[in-house]
Parts: structure tokens; sequence; C-alpha cells
């Protein structure tokens, strides 16, 4: 096992740049003894959601708590949290947590707010025209809490859904392993955005609930945030019948450096991904052999300090990596095709590099705007495409909170004028009721 091997571009493209859809990445094997202890027999990931949720679908409350106890060890007496015990993790939260949670708050509505978002409608069209921006109804949001509490992605969905206008804001978080409750950071997050219908349910059975619903459980209308393997293949099954913001997968980071980066913090920023989970990518391109000598050994030297080694040492070894580009222009290249949640650019002269950027969920220029600010802090929320769909897709944001409605309000004239257009398009379509119903308006 090689802990974060130094390749050539051709090895690079065969296996740390190589996209794979999301039940196509390969599963550690101890997640697929677990899957068969839990249901008897050998199963893939994607089998073994539909079990899940098709359980839920038929058996709703009782099958969430189940489902509960055996993956996360205990099954909470009610899946919704009491508003109290909400309030009570605010009151309770420390001061300089609470601070901190406050100012990403704030620059993360600060950031949104900028975002347009403007019905209109015209009258030079015969008639009336136009197209309204309205909010989803009921949004649901998953907050991932497996391998560590995240109330940093209880800020990153909700304040967009705020901004957006959403007028009921679902919060599902897993519990902690043997509780049955919810960190008490998530709660006192939700508490201090002003959020009082959260859930303890995590996982499959979480997605299966909020899309189907439950006895306890109103469905949504959408549902967003990130999470693991498991939460990425129940939002691909439900979706159709609820809307989803995307396939989001494990964590990735691209960084693009040249020798005028410090070894040590770009062996920081890797490892701060890295540790995220065992399938987490993180991957320097780079044209400088020095440098990547110099970030190996940063990175073998600095994950000895970290409390997550074990996740460490695995994410390091199956799915990171350094890559030995030829110059910077193959390195934002290869960037472009892999299209990284991630891309930060540790050179020079980041700007310059980064008019060559077309596909990456974000852009971090220098090494001062480290992802991990991004993480928490910077503005934009940190809820971004991964496993390459940033190809066609773009980071959470407040248009995905909302919905389009076209206004078509004609006037007699018009109306009789393009009803011609429209029966003789008709005609050529073969409809002919359609044809019919505009012949009548001329």
């Amino acid at each position: 096992m090689t802990l974060f091997p130094i390749l050539d571009v051709p090895t690079a493209q065969t296996s740390l740049l190589l996209r794979r859809p999301p039940d196509e990445i390969p599963v550690p094997p101890a997640v697929s003894q677990r899957l068969a202890e839990l249901f008897g027999e050998a199963l893939t990931p994607a089998q073994a959601v539909q079990r899940i949720l098709r359980d839920v679908r038929t058996r709703g409350d009782q099958a969430v708590r189940d489902w509960g106890q055996r993956l996360d060890g205990a099954a909470p007496d009610s899946l919704r949290v009491p508003p109290e015990e909400l309030r009570q993790a605010l009151a309770e939260l420390p001061a300089d947590l609470r601070a901190a949670l406050q100012e990403s708050a704030d620059r993360v509505r600060t950031f949104y707010q900028r975002q347009p978002l403007t019905s209109w409608i015209t009258n030079a069209s015969g008639g009336t025209l136009g197209q309204w921006v309205r909010p989803i109804r009921r949004v649901g949001l998953y907050v991932p809490a497996g391998t560590a509490p995240l109330p940093s992605s209880v800020i990153m969905s909700a304040v967009p859904a705020q901004v957006a206008g959403v007028p009921e804001i679902v919060l599902a978080a897993p519990p902690a392993r043997g509780t049955g409750r919810i960190a008490p950071v998530i709660l006192a997050a939700a508490a201090l955005l002003g959020i009082d219908e959260v859930y303890v349910m995590g996982g499959a059975q979480a997605v299966a609930a909020l899309a189907y619903g439950t006895p306890s459980v109103p469905p949504v209308d959408k549902i967003f945030g990130p999470g693991n393997l498991f939460v990425t293949l129940a939002k691909r099954e439900v979706y159709g019948l609820v809307g989803i913001d995307s396939l989001a997968g494990p964590t990735e980071t691209l960084i693009i450096a040249d020798d005028s980066a410090r070894p040590d913090w770009v062996a920081a920023d890797l490892l701060a991904q890295a540790e995220h989970d065992v399938l987490a990518s993180a991957v320097l391109l780079t044209p400088s052999p020095r440098l990547a000598e110099a970030v190996r050994s940063q990175v073998l030297s600095q994950m000895q300090t970290l409390s997550r080694i074990s996740i460490l040492q695995t994410s390091l070894s199956q799915s990171s990596g350094a890559v030995l580009t030829r110059d910077l222009d193959e390195a934002a290249a290869l960037a472009n095709a892999f299209g990284a949640e991630h891309l930060c650019l540790s050179v020079a002269d980041p700007w310059r590099l980064a008019e060559k950027i077309t596909c990456a969920g974000g852009v971090f220029l220098g090494e001062h705007s480290c992802e991990v600010l991004g993480d928490y802090a910077a503005g934009p929320s940190h809820v971004m495409p991964t496993g390459g769909s940033a190809r066609f897709s773009s980071p959470v944001n407040v248009w995905d909170f909302v919905k389009l409605i076209s206004l078509v309000a004609l006037d007699p004239q018009t109306a009789a004028q393009i009803s011609r257009s429209a029966a003789r398009l008709a005609d050529a379509e073969g409809l002919d009721g359609h044809a019919a119903a505009a012949r009548m308006r001329q």
C-alpha cells in the first residue's frame, strides 16, 4: 500500500483521474462485509439502498427506526427533535463557537443576497408575457454526521434556501453512534437559523422518509445536501418523485501548484480533504518533481499528528496522490477534464491560470484562499458538484430553491394572428385537435 503516490499523467488517467458512476466506485472490503452481515447475503450498495427504500415506503416510521437501530446503533423514541431540545442546544453552545457559526451564516447570507432572483413581465409582445420566480414550498436538507458532525452543512444549505424564501425547511441528520440523538452542535446551528423541524434519521432511510413521507415525516418537494455513497444512491433512486440538488459523491480536491507553493501548506490542504472519509480524493497536479516529493514528505509527516489517521491511510492510498505534468497548461487541461469539486490554484500567478479553467465546482485562487475557508466561512456554499458533475452542474445556490413559472396573457388580436402559425404547425405534427383549438381563435 503506497501512501500518496507520485504518478505520471497516463497512469493517473487510469487511476486517480478516472471517473466512475457512483455505483461503480470501488467499495472498501469492510463495507462489503458489513452489507453482507446486515442483509444476510452479498449485495452491492445500490441493491442495499433499494431494499431500504422499499422497506421505508412500506412500513414508514417503524422502518426508519429499525434501520437506525441496525445502522446507527440506536433508534430514537421520536423521529422529530423537540423544539426545546433545539433551543437548549443553542443556549449551551460555547460563546466562541456560536460566534463562529454566526459569522459563517452572515457571510453566506450576504453572498447569496447578491444573487438576483427577478420575476419579469413585458407588454411588448401583443399582450403580457413574463416569468414568475416562486420558491419551492418544502425542502429537506440532509446534514452529514456519520464520521463527524457537520454544522457547517446546515448553514451552507439552509441559508440559500432562506434567501430564496422557502417557507418550509426541514433538516434530517443521523444520530451520533449508539445514542439515538443528533450532535448538539448540529441542533444549535438549526436553532441559530430559526429552523425548528429537525428529524433524527440518516442514510438511505432518511432520504426515503423525506421523499415518500411517513406518518411522522411529511414529504418534501426537493432534497438537498451531501452524504455518503448510500445517501447519493438513495437520492438517485427517488429523483422524479422529488427533486434533488445533485448526486454528491465523495469529496475531492485538486490542487495545481508550482515551485512558488509552500509544500507544508499544500500538504495540509490535501489532508484536510482526505480526512473526510475513506473514499475522499486529494490530488496534486504539478510540473515540479521537487515540489511533488516535498509535498509527499509533508503529507506523510503531518498525517501522524491528526486524529483521523485510519481514514487517511485508506484515502491517501486508494484515491489520492501527485501527478507530474509537463507544465501548468497541461495541469489546467487535466483539471478541466476531471471537473473537480474543489480546484485550488497554488501558483505564482493564479489569476492567469484561472483564465484557463472552465470546469470546477469552486476555484480557490492563491494559497491564502485555502479550500478549508470555503468549507466554513468564505461565502459560497460548500455543497458543490462532485464526481465530474461540474461539467454540467453548479454549486448549491439560490436558484436551486426556486422554480420558474411562465406567464402568458395574450390580447385577442395577437392570439388571432399567431393561431394561424400554431394551426399550421399542429397540422404538420398530425395533431388535428391542437389545430382545431388554434383555428377557433382566428
